[in-house]
Parts: structure tokens; C-alpha cells; sequence
């Protein structure tokens, strides 16, 4: 049986465990606070060290917050000749380019998908890395995504694709807060910008959660804006290497930075909101 390691069980790792374990397959798991890996004990083996997660393993899964956890992780541990090693978390186009050199069974696979699509199994998988190495990997990705998409045969290319998406994303969010946030100026419901889009050219389901959860008051995170912080300094890189304008997203970096100086860091991303009041 295929033994997996997942280290990092924070929103998206705890559910991507969950149904890496339903899927039948054999895992360990290991998160730098064990309290947080610690309900999972029921479908794993909960880990005291990355090592001992690692050792042994087939297959071992990085959901970690940035590059800074990876190397932190990484560079205490030592990977099996035949493990594959699978980085799902975002950590930008260098990141990963240099993280791949560490081992030439290395696939980039990051994943779109907040909280509820994790812990459905319903992510969206980006992946690119060696053609070999996909029947090693495509069980686990069949776990916890309902879609692979496989951009190319070299690792970087997956995570530039989850940065384009996620640039987009980042914009929806902007905008619904934003648009929520100068109706309330204006002395406007705000509820009627979403009636007034519902069912139109210009409606977005995506928009439409997000500014219900707004209008609510609900920001308990499904995509912390902590992380949207660092992936809209992650797409302003890109973008300026890429030779693309990004003062839209630096824009919308100041903002998100703007509400998690505000006090909502550890809030859902459409907190953002709170950056334009």
C-alpha cells in the first residue's frame, strides 16, 4: 500500500488528509502546531517531526504556508530515493523552480480551491513535473480534487498557472468588497448590487458567496487574508518579471495589507473588505 506524508494541516491540509485517508490509502501526518494535526488521528498516524512523517514514505505532500515553512521543514529531512514529492503549497515561480533541484522527483502541484472544496475532495490540481512520475501521484491528486489539470513536464509551470488564478480570484474579491464598501458610502443597501447583477452578464457565483458572507458579517476564514497577502506579493513579483503591469495588484496588495493591520490577518480574505473603510 502507498504510504503518504502530508505536513501541514492548517485549512486546506486537514481536509486534503481527510480524504487522502477515504481514498484507502496509508497516511502520516505532521503540522509544526500538533494541536492542529492532532483530530486527524482517527484517519492517521499524527507525526511528532517532519522526519518521522517522512521516513519511509512513498509519497510526501508540502501544504505549507510559504517558502520560508518549506525550507524550514525541508531542510531537516531527508527524502527516500524513490519518494515523490509532492509541493501543493503556494510559494511563486522562483520558489518552486529552486525547490525542484532538491530532488528530480519533484511535482509542482498547487491547488485552487478554498475550505469546503478541500474538505469535499472537489480542488481544482495543477500539476507539472516529469511524465513518469504521474501514476505515482495521480491517486492522491484523484483524492482530493475533482479535476487535474496537467499544465506541462516542468515543475514551475503549474505554480505559474495557480498564480494567474489566483490574480483573478484576488480581483473578484477586491471588487465585491470594494463595491460593497462605497455603496454603504454612498448611503446605498448594498444588497442591491448583488440583486441588480443576479442572473446577468456581469454576475459571479464567486462574487455573490463572497458578498453574502460580507453583508453578514461572516468572515470565518476559508481562505485566510493572511495568505491572500502573501500570494498578491507573489503575483506582483511574477508580474513584473513577466513584463506585466501589476499596479492593480500592488493596489490590491496595499489593501488586503491595509485590513490585516486593521486586525483581520487571521479572517477570511474578503476582510478585504474592511481595508476600504
Amino acid at each position: 500500500m502507498t504510504t503518504v506524508a502530508l505536513l501541514g494541516t492548517g485549512i486546506m491540509g486537514a481536509g486534503m488528509a481527510r480524504n487522502i485517508a477515504k481514498a484507502g490509502l496509508s497516511l502520516r501526518v505532521w503540522n509544526r502546531s500538533r494541536e492542529k494535526a492532532e483530530p486527524l488521528s482517527d484517519v492517521a498516524t499524527v507525526a511528532d517531526t517532519a522526519a518521522e512523517a517522512i521516513d519511509g514514505a512513498d509519497v510526501v505532500v508540502t501544504m505549507l504556508f510559504d517558502e520560508n515553512a518549506v525550507d524550514a521543514v525541508m531542510k531537516d529531512v531527508r527524502l527516500g530515493p524513490d519518494a515523490v514529492w509532492i509541493q501543493s503549497g503556494t510559494v511563486g515561480v522562483d520558489a518552486t523552480a529552486r525547490l525542484a533541484q532538491l530532488t528530480d522527483r519533484f511535482v509542482d502541484a498547487p491547488v485552487l480551491g478554498t475550505k469546503q472544496p478541500a474538505e469535499n475532495g472537489q480542488l481544482l490540481v495543477l500539476a507539472s513535473g516529469p511524465a513518469a512520475l504521474k501514476s505515482s501521484v495521480q491517486p492522491i491528486f484523484d483524492a482530493i480534487g475533482q479535476r487535474t489539470v496537467w499544465v506541462s513536464d516542468k515543475p514551475g509551470d503549474a505554480s505559474k498557472l495557480k498564480l494567474v488564478l489566483n490574480s483573478w480570484v484576488l480581483s473578484v474579491v477586491a471588487g465585491t468588497g470594494q463595491a460593497i464598501a462605497f455603496a454603504e458610502g454612498l448611503g446605498i443597501d448594498p444588497a442591491l448590487f448583488f440583486d441588480s447583477i443576479a442572473g446577468g452578464a456581469t454576475d459571479s457565483a464567486y462574487a455573490q458567496l463572497k458578498g453574502k458572507a460580507i453583508l453578514k458579517g461572516d468572515f470565518a476564514p476559508a481562505f485566510g487574508l493572511d495568505g491572500a497577502v502573501k500570494d498578491a506579493a507573489l503575483i506582483t513579483e511574477a508580474m513584473q518579471e513577466a513584463g506585466t503591469d501589476s499596479a492593480v495588484m500592488k493596489a490590491i496588495h496595499s489593501v488586503l495589507t491595509q485590513a490585516a493591520d486593521r486586525g483581520h490577518e487571521k479572517s477570511d480574505m474578503s476582510a478585504i473588505y474592511h481595508g476600504f473603510r
